[in-house]
């Protein structure tokens, strides 16, 4: 299994992709959330300057703010850069779009848009919707060097529900998860990722990655220590961001997982104007933990959310899920502990993988 590393981008801190490489990562995804971040594409573009070998790519662009012309541009211009070791994964905009107080877009709208985007990240020509009709494109002066689409670009598309993971099979090289609690939970995912008429998976060659925050448990360690909570908790809390606006958006119901909290976070939230709540729920997001939002993070919600475990028990549970098929766990751990957990994965994890018997 590959071990990846999700980055919160970040145009000051281009030094954690090239200590990621330096450390064993395979991959490095740049997050893409316009009102969080930095811009993706600027990061990436300074991170390919700096490498070699690591796999650098967007984790995940969002369809529903650059048009699909725009970030297979984008992306192709950084395989100029880093050719042969650039992917491009690609989301609805779970959190890009709703820290803007918007959904994400539809999922027959981004069907549509991955109609598009897939041929334009081969160099092809597409047929573009407009207000004056269908429009055919394609990039006119790809051989000058602007871009690069002779090495491939491959599409790994964000799927959290049974309909997104269809579109991911349909349309990607791989998907990118939420991770799997099992080796059962993984072979539903499997098939969702089937369950389109239009999918052809090889199920060796489908690239799958799961997010998650990973904390290795020192002896007798609890599982909502401070330096686990230091490590897991903005992802954590992130999981609870996602539940609240389902929510609020959609009128789902919260996972069992939050029921012991629910009542105390939404009052919480209720605090703050409905105009500009949106702006108040990612507060911190994948970043850090509000201090009014700590006592949230109960062992349960910690232990369901991230990959918390001994040593042992991690491995195990990455090794279950190479076998039902998941080919990368990409880390994303608290931004101010980033480097530590990166040097733990690094020495814990990452040279043992590969020596689990069956």
């Amino acid at each position: 299994m590959d071990i990846g590393v999700c980055i919160a981008s970040h145009i000051q801190d281009v030094d954690y992709a090239v200590a990621a490489e330096a450390q064993g990562f395979s991959h490095a995804w740049f997050a893409d959330s316009q009102m969080l971040w930095s811009d993706c594409y600027a990061c990436l573009a300074l991170a390919a300057s700096r490498t070699q070998t690591i796999r650098l790519g967007t984790g995940v662009a969002i369809s529903g703010t650059r048009p699909a012309p725009v970030n297979a541009a984008a992306i192709a211009t950084i395989n100029a850069l880093a050719p042969g070791r650039t992917f491009f994964g690609l989301g609805a905009g779970n959190t890009a779009m709703r820290v803007m107080g918007l959904p994400p877009q539809r999922l027959k709208d981004f069907e549509q848009y991955l109609t598009v985007v897939k041929p334009l990240l081969r160099g092809e020509e597409a047929m573009m919707p407009s207000p004056l009709g269908d429009r055919p494109i394609r990039h006119i002066m790809p051989e000058h060097g602007f871009v690069n689409f002779d090495s491939p670009i491959p599409l790994y598309v964000s799927g959290f529900g049974p309909k997104s993971l269809a579109l991911a099979g349909r349309f990607g090289d791989g998907a990118v998860l939420s991770l799997p609690h099992s080796q059962a939970a993984m072979q539903g995912i499997w098939a969702a990722l089937r369950a389109d008429p239009g999918a052809e998976l090889d199920r060796d060659q489908f690239y799958t990655t799961a997010l998650t925050a990973i904390a290795i448990l020192e002896p007798d360690e609890a599982v909502n220590s401070d330096r686990v909570v230091n490590l897991c908790g903005a992802m954590a809390m992130a999981s609870v961001h996602y539940a609240y606006d389902q929510a609020r958006n959609f009128g789902h119901e919260p996972p069992n997982l939050f029921a012991e909290i629910w009542e105390d976070y939404c009052a919480l939230l209720a605090t703050y104007p409905d105009a500009r709540r949106h702006q108040r729920i990612h507060l911190g997001h994948n970043c850090w933990v509000l201090p009014e939002e700590l006592r949230f993070l109960t062992p349960k919600i910690l232990q369901g959310t991230c990959l918390i475990g001994t040593q042992d028990q991690v491995l195990q549970r990455l090794f279950d899920l190479e076998q039902a098929g998941l080919k990368q766990v990409m880390n994303l751990p608290n931004f101010e502990t980033r480097y530590t957990s990166m040097a733990s994965l690094s020495e814990k994890i990452i040279p043992h993988l590969h020596h689990l018997d069956p």
